[in-house]
């Protein structure tokens, strides 16, 4: 198997090429930057594209689209730290063969290469639930379900992410220089937007759509 590998973080790319050299796969081009990315594919005639999603100047998305638009055949695999609905959506619409996930097991990251290259389409473990329910709803639930936390503010964005952290109303007051009562207030306000019912829904959709990282590529 050969391989282009379009990130724009060094390290990781140094630590992929190490781990697929180990493995008996070829990394033909490793490059961080997506406008290179595209010229290298191109010149290189890969058996897979791995293309991260955040990238300065030009995102994956974009460098997909790229790709497609000048006829790549080849698969083309979103490796990403991002497991926001809206870009495993993008990607698929986009022509991507799979959305895999940075943290995800070596030995799984080899297997979902192998099963794409035979012509599967492969999606992390963690997001086949937004696929589902796509299928089931349509992007319009998707998109209904964002609009919801767009309109969260910033004050009760941060006191979602303290509840998803198991703190209480006291404890996140304290925290936050706030009488008891006002995160009382906020936390209803949540469930309201958010259109649930308890503060265990809500810590659990904060977590399930990562929310509160803070640690972010």
């Amino acid at each position: 198997m050969r391989i282009v590998l379009i990130d724009d973080h060094a390290l990781f790319r140094i630590g992929l090429e190490g781990l697929f050299e180990r493995r008996g796969i070829e990394v033909v081009a490793s490059v961080g930057d997506g406008h290179e990315g595209v010229k290298v594919v191109f010149d290189n005639n890969p058996d897979v594209v791995l293309l991260d999603m955040r990238m300065p100047d030009i995102n994956g998305i974009q460098v997909l689209q790229k790709l497609r638009d000048e006829g790549l055949e080849a698969p083309v695999v979103m490796l990403t730290t991002s497991n926001d609905e809206r870009d495993l959506i993008e990607s698929l619409r986009n022509g991507a063969a799979g959305y895999l996930l940075k943290d995800m097991d070596p030995d799984d990251l080899v297997n979902a290469l192998h099963e794409i290259v035979k012509g599967q389409t492969v999606i992390a473990p963690e997001l086949t639930g937004v696929l589902a329910k796509v299928v089931q709803f349509g992007d319009e639930a998707i998109e209904e379900e964002n609009k919801r936390f767009a309109e969260l503010t910033p004050r009760e964005h941060e006191i979602l992410c303290h509840v998803a952290e198991g703190e209480s109303n006291k404890v996140i007051a304290k925290k936050l220089g706030i009488s008891d009562g006002t995160v009382k207030l906020h936390v209803k306000a949540i469930l309201r937007k958010l259109k649930i019912h308890s503060r265990v829904e809500a810590a659990v959709i904060a977590v399930e759509k990562s929310l509160c990282q803070k640690d972010k590529l």
